[in-house]
């Protein structure tokens, strides 16, 4: 008989069984080591499952002794994390983003965009500031991966609200979409002191069409999409609304929850605003963060597809539909005026930025027609340390660095002097050792324990290049004699036929015998695989088409983790890179696509073979670089610092409504 059958008799254990639910729904146990070793511990606990779903299948002969062995350690858990949620504060920031990489346990991101908003939010509990997120609940999250026959195949697993830690709020809420109202359900799910709000139309009054709008991300047509815009725009103000959450400040993070600008514009006229009024109000509380530096990476919407959806809107705003389209104009998009959900945030939004230097620099000149984009400044994208940092690595840092390493404190960081080198090194080869392991069960590939590992990454898309080594087939083949194994994982976009090619690329060279068997391919690349390879990765490779590159933030994770980087100079890289602390991948001048990727190539395959791998074969010089990387880099890369500069730069401003 499980648990969730109610065989446990005992008042005491049924009390420390909801302690245990709770410490599971709350999702401070993905980067808590304590909550996590407790929950890893249920009797027969499944890595890859959700504790809630772990506990959901224990009996209850399991249960008792498990409960009785760690009553201790339950009550003190459960202690601390009352009294941390007890302590946030009443939310006045509302963050939107269309996918949220918190767990892989919670399969609701993709990619990069994702885990910045996951890491975004765990540093905001971290840091108590008063932030609550707002997204949408997939039924089907994103895709499972399997690599068949040298292809991507997809599949996708249907998900149970309750087994990943979202609360049914009893709130539903309605947005017109095709000119019918569409219910949305309201859940909450906790991180740490964070609250975060997810809507899902998967409601027995809306139709099969409408129930399907939130089941996937990043899925489906046009429509789709936009539909789920209007969910998470309209939608997850509405729901902020409903569960009495008043924000100060509006966030959004990409271009995705930007008709949240029409519903907030809305409220303003229906309290008596004029339209000139509305929008200076609207300007005076957004804020609107770009992720890409390239026009094929922004949300356009045919004239013939919107338009319906946004003559409602045109009409409450008392403007005719062509003068609202034209707020999401951007030239260059040409003569068919698609409405750009970029250009239409720059309109509506009274500040905004890119996500490193390099990248606020190429957003100005993408949006140079849009006076409202002059202005675009940069924060560098950090990580979420303690999400990142094995808790061996962990541990060494907090006794030895002190107190707020993991918030980029630059005295901590000035500590690195005094690391242990040999339990450094230790904690390194035991990663390695775990990705090895990794490898020979996902692969059949077993890898040296001893030699250096190459990690590459993210997803498939074109311009990442991750089959850019291959283009220098002699050099690459000179690396792997020389000692050099590589390690790939990532996914293409199901509908990117081209970035399934460039992965297919791989999985064959990875599969013949010109790859030594020191060259692979991991499948179902998640946030559990990126961990082990941060981990166990001993140089961490980035190489796009510069400066396609936003910021990058995986070589980040890499290198608080005691990895180095050798990267092409673009985003996060661009801006911090300094000589001695990892390696520049040279880049050429050329504007011809072949002549440019097979110059990078060879230069970066020269660079791996005779700068990276003699190095880490002296490892006194090794660790003199990882130290100087550690001091240079740890300061800068972590969420704690990024968020705090979000708050002072921008959070505090808006609430404080200062001008722009």
């Amino acid at each position: 008989m499980s648990t969730s059958e109610g065989a446990l008799t005992n008042e005491s254990d049924n009390q420390q069984l909801e302690a245990v639910r709770s410490l599971a729904t709350n999702l401070r146990w993905t980067w808590h080591a304590p909550s996590a070793d407790l929950l890893a511990s249920i009797p027969g606990a499944d890595a890859t499952a959700h504790p809630l779903a772990n506990l959901a299948k224990v009996s209850a002969d399991q249960l008792e002794p498990w409960l009785d062995a760690n009553r201790t350690t339950i009550a003190e858990l459960a202690s601390e994390l009352t009294a941390a949620t007890a302590s946030a504060n009443e939310p006045a920031i509302a963050y939107f983003s269309p996918e949220f990489g918190i767990a892989a346990q919670v399969a609701q991101y993709s990619g990069g965009l994702g885990i910045l908003a996951g890491d975004h939010l765990k540093a905001a509990s971290d840091l108590n500031l008063p932030l609550v997120g707002v997204g949408l609940l997939y039924r089907q999250g994103f895709f499972r991966q399997a690599i068949t026959d040298g292809s991507q195949a997809e599949r996708y697993e249907e998900i149970e609200p309750a087994l990943i830690g979202a609360a049914d709020t009893g709130h539903v809420i309605s947005v017109s979409i095709g000119g019918s109202d569409v219910a949305c359900r309201v859940w909450t799910q906790w991180v740490g002191r964070t609250r975060l709000v997810l809507l899902d139309t998967d409601v027995e009054t809306n139709t099969p069409a409408q129930r399907k709008i939130t089941d996937r991300l990043y899925s489906g047509d046009r429509t789709h999409r936009l539909e789920q815009e209007l969910v998470i725009g309209v939608g997850g103000v509405r729901a902020l609304r409903a569960l009495d959450i008043a924000p100060e400040a509006f966030h959004l993070n990409e271009g995705h929850a930007c008709f949240l600008l029409l519903e907030l514009l809305v409220e303003h006229m229906a309290d008596g605003a004029t339209l000139d009024e509305s929008i200076a109000a609207v300007r005076a509380s957004t804020l609107f963060t770009t992720h890409t530096p390239v026009p094929a990476g922004i949300d356009r919407f045919d004239r013939s597809l919107i338009t319906p959806e946004m003559k409602p809107w045109a009409t409450k705003l008392g403007i005719d539909v062509k003068t609202l389209l034209d707020w999401g104009l951007l030239p260059s998009d040409g003569a068919a005026k698609p409405f750009n959900t970029a250009a239409f945030a720059f309109e509506l939004c009274g500040r905004a930025n890119g996500v490193s230097q390099l990248h606020a620099t190429v957003s100005r000149e993408l949006f140079t027609t849009l006076p409202r984009a002059a202005n675009v400044t940069g924060i560098t994208n950090g990580i979420h340390a303690r999400t990142w940092v094995t808790p061996p690595m962990q541990d060494l840092y907090d006794s030895t660095l002190g107190a707020g390493w993991e918030n980029g404190a630059p005295d901590a960081w000035a500590n690195v002097g005094n690391l242990d080198r040999d339990r450094f090194f230790a904690i390194r080869d035991q990663g390695r050792s775990d990705l090895v392991d990794l490898v020979e069960t996902s692969t059949g590939t077993k890898l040296d324990r001893t030699a250096p590992v190459f990690g590459f990454a993210r997803r498939f898309a074109t311009y990442k290049r991750a089959a850019l080594m291959l283009r220098d087939l002699e050099g690459l083949d000179a690396a792997l004699q020389a000692g050099a194994q590589f390690v790939f994982a990532g996914k293409a976009h199901p509908a990117d036929n081209d970035g399934k090619a460039v992965l297919a690329e791989i999985a064959a060279f990875a599969a013949s015998d010109a790859s030594r068997g020191r060259f692979v391919i991991v499948p179902d690349y998640d946030i559990t695989i990126a961990q082990k390879m941060y981990a166990g990765c001993d140089v961490w490779l980035n190489n796009p088409i510069r400066p396609r590159e936003a910021c990058g933030t995986s070589g980040e994770k890499a290198a608080l983790s005691g990895g180095l980087n050798c990267s092409i100079l673009d985003g996060w890289w661009a801006d911090w890179y300094v000589d001695g602390i990892g390696w520049a991948i040279p880049t050429s001048p050329s504007t011809d696509t072949e002549i440019r990727d097979d110059a990078e190539a060879k230069a970066m395959n020269a660079q791996l073979l005779n700068s990276v791998v003699p190095l880490f074969a002296d490892q006194d010089a090794w660790w003199s670089t990882v130290q100087a990387m550690l001091v240079h880099l740890g300061p800068r890369v972590t969420a704690g610092r990024m968020v705090a500069e979000y708050n002072a730069r921008f959070y505090e401003p808006i609430r404080s409504r200062l001008t722009p």
